[in-house]
């Protein structure tokens, strides 16, 4: 394969890398919270601005992603009709990760467990996001639109509970991870529309100085290379460390 194909972005990993560190920053809070009884308002304010910051990474970023696997694979004639294969696999892998998350959440905290959290929601947008690849500039307005109905929606709750992963809230919903399809979706579409804009057919439009070797940029970079993991284990780690350190009393 063409190496030009394969390279790495250091720029968007290290976003992503830095996204999780704003992810291990926020839960350690939660945790200190919710296990080691601090007082400290996560529901308002600076920090809701936070993990919305945090998690609009994550997600924008996906969009960009699947921007160039989807440029790279126009480029190789024999890999065209299998590339919804491998979004519907990945995003398939990705949302089981998300079940598997529901699964302990409801084993372990019951009241709030996550129902359709950001795994669920980029399993489900790889997915989904295959025919809009193919806008291009176009899924600015589509991303508006999710956007602004998920903006809407959140002002209305509804007496059923099956469209939730929607965005349709049942009275006295409560989740600790919650990102429906309106507006979320939308912000993956916008990054869609911002990796066409910044990387056109897998090449950066912009310059931009390899900071990729610097140790403090080659950490995060290799965080956000492998943030799908972090994200897996790094809850467990911090209330066995926090428990550990005796901040948490809890039975494990």
């Amino acid at each position: 394969m063409n190496k030009h194909l394969e390279k790495r972005f250091w720029e968007i990993d290290f976003l992503r890398g830095l996204a999780i560190i704003m992810m291990i920053v926020f839960h350690l809070l939660y945790d200190l919270t919710y296990f080691g009884g601090c007082e400290l308002n996560l529901h308002s304010g600076f920090w809701l601005y936070f993990a919305h910051a945090t998690a609009t990474i994550f997600i924008f970023l996906v969009g960009v992603s699947l921007t160039l696997s989807f440029s790279r694979s126009e480029k190789i004639h024999n890999l065209r009709k299998k590339v919804y294969l491998k979004y519907l696999k990945r995003g398939l892998r990705i949302f089981s990760w998300g079940l598997i998350i529901t699964l302990m959440t409801w084993i372990f905290l019951r009241d709030g467990f996550v129902l359709f959290g950001i795994l669920h929601l980029i399993g489900i947008s790889i997915i989904l996001a295959y025919p809009f690849l193919k806008l291009r500039y176009w899924n600015l307005f589509p991303g508006i639109a999710f956007i602004s109905l998920g903006i809407h929606l959140k002002n209305f709750t509804f007496d059923f509970p099956w469209l939730v992963w929607l965005g349709f809230m049942p009275d006295h919903f409560y989740t600790v991870d919650y990102f429906p399809i309106f507006p979320w979706f939308g912000v993956v579409l916008i990054g869609v529309f911002f990796g066409n804009l910044l990387y056109p057919d897998c090449t950066r439009k912009f310059k931009l100085y390899d900071l990729s070797n610097f140790n403090f940029t080659g950490l995060f970079c290799l965080l956000g290379r492998n943030s799908l993991i972090i994200y897996l284990s790094h809850q467990p780690i911090l209330i066995i460390l926090l428990y550990l350190l005796g901040i948490v009393g809890i039975d494990l």
